[in-house]
């Protein structure tokens, strides 16, 4: 599976992978998953929001096991983010039909779309929309960085954008999802564990920094007459990093757009997008206000006007603490397993749906601690650990 995998979205020169939601891309991953259903005899069916699913027993059915997580990535990523979790889904079954598991509830796989979103500029647009956290008007604004909206594109790619919106009757028959994902981080490679199990995602969110200043010729325009937004944005870039590190959080630019965008041009638009994670809302809370302070200071100081607008937010989770105990007690019969309970800055699917079905999470140790890089890398012998980690959830879940 993974060989089958590894090539789709690839790019030649980054070695990173470019899987953006309703590309060319994407249509060969779920090609793909579609392929990896027929050939296990599972139903295979793509719901309103575009997210995959494919079944073992009866969709219509109640108290449905669910594992999976997503295939797409954010631009020049790694493999592991997404499609580790998918491939060892499958990887599961094959390991319980190994085991002759009865099954005494429905089980699914689910790919879930635009995960990253690395296309629309919002992550988690299909698990969002199908658990009713983003509507479909607000859906129906995103737009990616050619001017396409989200409908069209789904459009283009044989899907309906009419359909699209919450799928509660979907969500009610889900007794459990469960998704394995590589960790990112180095949690588990500093406690010597192969796989552990979630307990929290900080809350976390995005804001969009427009500092307007005025285009001008960067050889004619003396220093004392330039309106120059890069210098505001650039100290704002250092505030971000001095204030995550004072109060023990994270914060990152990672994503900039520039107009006119010239080399012998003073820009008269730098926009750039502010990513902001911490362990409690209140410190994230202060981390946020004191970089709008300091960019608001800067771009005042310059002559530059700003808007800030949190274009998205999630609160923190809490995953399951019934489901998680569970996980921790099915994983403990294993006297050569120990998995730690731990939590992590990065958002997921799971954390999603967790407000509307029960929802927990394996990592599998990440030695490097890199992600979102195509250097991200899990060895082999812990994605097989992974594997059956959650073969065991699963059976202690749907084989009771």
């Amino acid at each position: 599976m993974w060989r089958d995998l590894s090539p789709l979205g690839r790019h030649a020169d980054s070695g990173g992978y470019r899987r953006y939601a309703w590309t060319g891309a994407d249509a060969e991953c779920r090609a793909w998953f579609e392929d990896q259903a027929a050939a296990r005899g599972l139903a295979c069916e793509v719901d309103r929001n575009g997210n995959q699913w494919a079944w073992l027993g009866d969709p219509a059915a109640s108290d449905a096991v669910v594992t999976g997580s997503h295939l797409d990535s954010v631009p020049d990523g790694g493999a592991f983010d997404g499609p580790l979790g998918v491939v060892s889904s499958f990887a599961a079954l094959d390991e319980l039909r190994r085991r002759g598991a009865r099954f005494a509830k429905p089980l699914a796989i689910v790919n879930f779309g635009d995960e990253e979103g690395a296309r629309f500029g919002l992550a988690c647009v299909g698990s969002r929309l199908t658990a009713g956290r983003l509507t479909a008007e607000q859906a129906r604004r995103l737009t990616d960085g050619d001017g396409v909206t989200l409908p069209q594109a789904m459009e283009a790619a044989g899907f309906d954008p009419d359909a699209i919106g919450p799928d509660p009757e979907r969500l009610a028959r889900i007794g459990a999802f469960v998704e394995l994902h590589v960790e990112q981080g180095r949690a588990l490679d500093l406690t010597g564990d192969a796989v552990g199990v979630a307990s929290a995602i900080w809350p976390h969110g995005r804001w969009r920094f427009d500092f307007r200043g005025e285009a001008n010729h960067a050889g004619t325009t003396r220093l004392a007459d330039r309106r120059d937004p890069m210098l505001s944005y650039a100290e704002t870039v250092l505030a971000a990093r001095r204030e995550a590190r004072l109060a023990g959080a994270v914060a990152t630019f990672g994503k900039i757009a520039v107009e006119p965008n010239g080399v012998n041009a003073i820009p008269s638009l730098v926009r750039g997008w502010l990513d902001s994670r911490a362990a409690d809302q209140q410190t994230l809370d202060t981390v946020v206000s004191s970089v709008e302070k300091a960019a608001r200071d800067a771009a005042a100081e310059h002559g530059v006007d700003l808007d800030v607008v949190r274009e998205s937010f999630t609160p923190v989770v809490e995953f399951d603490h019934a489901l998680r105990d569970e996980l921790a007690r099915i994983l403990g019969r294993d006297a050569r397993l120990t998995a730690p309970v731990l939590g992590t800055g990065a958002g997921h699917d799971a954390g999603i749906l967790s407000e509307s079905v029960p929802t927990a999470m394996l990592f599998v140790r990440n030695p490097t601690g890199v992600s979102h890089s195509p250097a991200e890398f899990a060895a082999e012998d812990d994605c097989a650990a992974g594997v059956l980690a959650l073969a065991d959830v699963l059976e202690g879940l749907a084989c009771p």
